[in-house]
């Protein structure tokens, strides 16, 4: 009776999962596949000056107004993204995919003075924002001023042109129109417009454009890159080889001087690696300190190498905040790697509280670092930018 119930469950659970796996399923930016008229988000990232890339703002810190559509079908931020202090805001524009948009009005803005003045101010400082359409940045420039530097005029019409191969969208690209010179108390028509067209990038090398694929085409940075490599080789060939030569000549003559007596070897000179070799492998006056530091080095040197091996074998620059997702999740994976590492050497100093020498190597790395983010956000450099103290990411 038993087995019988227990086939039973096993069929039922079948039938549900191929009926789940006929089900339609939505298309979205997360698959980044789209159906005919399905909602495609334009997402407001930040805005600052281009000659400083670290100094970024929220694209509505200037005084932008935002589309008439309040509410979307999906938003996500990944741990990432949280961590480096990404948030990605709605523009409320429609866009609906292969819908193309005539040029359209999507919001007017009251220019009193101070709306003005942060125009103003932005233009000067050769303000641009950045705008993501399926994970696709999109780059655009506030506005500019005029050749004698008095009057200054803001870019008011966006120009999209998506390219899709099936199903996909595979290039974006954004141009700037519509100069309107800044002048107080008048409105100012913010609008925008969509077309779409066929292109035969594929969707694996969507991203190629904003590579820099000429670099390794010229022999200048080819012979660079070799020379360095080579005079690192070097450097490290020639200080091996007077290591080993003089521990060579140390050996040599330690084991002249067992063949000695006591009274000969005591009237000789102790010099060379007998004379250091002690300094060197003594204990450490903190035992506890010392391993965890050593620990906690194996696993940072751990992690860099294997998210570099996996960011060659994968496209992270693809997805927004995947380098440091990856970090953070291969670090909590690389942990007994720290334990390992730090515990052996713990152990062979003579320790015992081999509880306290774990609890102690765990926080040092992240408690590091987010020492260090805290300062850097306290001192001022990022306090107004639009990097989050990591204690409000969550």
């Amino acid at each position: 009776m038993t087995g019988s119930f227990g086939w039973r469950v096993t069929a039922v659970a079948a039938v549900l999962t191929i009926a789940g796996s006929l089900l339609p399923v939505d298309a979205d930016e997360h698959e980044h596949t789209y159906a005919d008229r399905e909602e495609v988000v334009l997402w407001m990232n930040t805005v600052g000056p281009y000659h400083n890339r670290q100094e970024t703002y929220k694209y509505f810190s200037l005084p932008f107004c935002a589309g008439s559509k309040k509410t979307i079908s999906h938003y996500h931020e990944t741990l990432g993204e949280a961590l480096q202090g990404v948030e990605l805001e709605f523009s409320g524009l429609d866009i609906k995919f292969k819908d193309e948009v005539m040029q359209t009005t999507y919001c007017e803005v009251e220019l009193d003075k101070a709306k003005r003045d942060a125009f103003v101010y932005a233009i000067k400082n050769h303000y641009w924002y950045q705008m993501y359409i399926d994970d696709l940045p999109i780059w655009g420039i506030v506005g500019e001023a005029d050749e004698n530097g008095e009057d200054h005029y803001l870019w008011t019409y966006k120009k999209l042109e998506i390219g899709f191969n099936g199903n996909r969208i595979v290039d974006v690209n954004l141009t700037s129109e519509g100069k309107v010179k800044l002048m107080p108390n008048t409105r100012i028509a913010m609008s925008y417009s969509v077309k779409w067209k066929k292109s035969d990038v594929k969707f694996e090398d969507r991203f190629d454009k904003y590579l820099d694929p000429s670099f390794f085409q010229h022999r200048i940075h080819w012979f660079s890159i070799f020379n360095s490599f080579m005079m690192v080789i070097f450097l490290v060939g020639l200080v091996s080889m007077i290591l080993m030569r003089t521990l060579r000549k140390d050996y040599a003559r330690y084991s002249k001087e067992e063949e000695m007596d006591d009274m000969d070897r005591d009237l000789g000179d102790e010099y060379g690696w007998k004379q250091v070799h002690g300094d060197v492998f003594r204990p450490s006056s903190h035992p506890l300190i010392f391993s965890s530091l050593i620990g906690s080095g194996c696993q940072i040197f751990s992690v860099s190498l294997i998210v570099i091996i996996v960011a060659m074998v994968e496209d992270l620059y693809t997805e927004r905040g995947s380098m440091l997702s990856t970090a953070i999740f291969v670090y909590a994976a690389t942990s007994p790697v720290n334990g390992y590492f730090g515990g052996s050497l713990y152990a062979k100093q003579g320790g015992r509280r081999w509880i306290k020498q774990i609890m102690n190597g765990c926080p040092v790395p992240p408690g590091v670092w987010y020492c260090w983010a805290e300062l850097h956000i306290l001192t001022g450099s990022a306090a107004l930018s639009s990097g989050r103290s990591l204690m409000r990411s969550f």
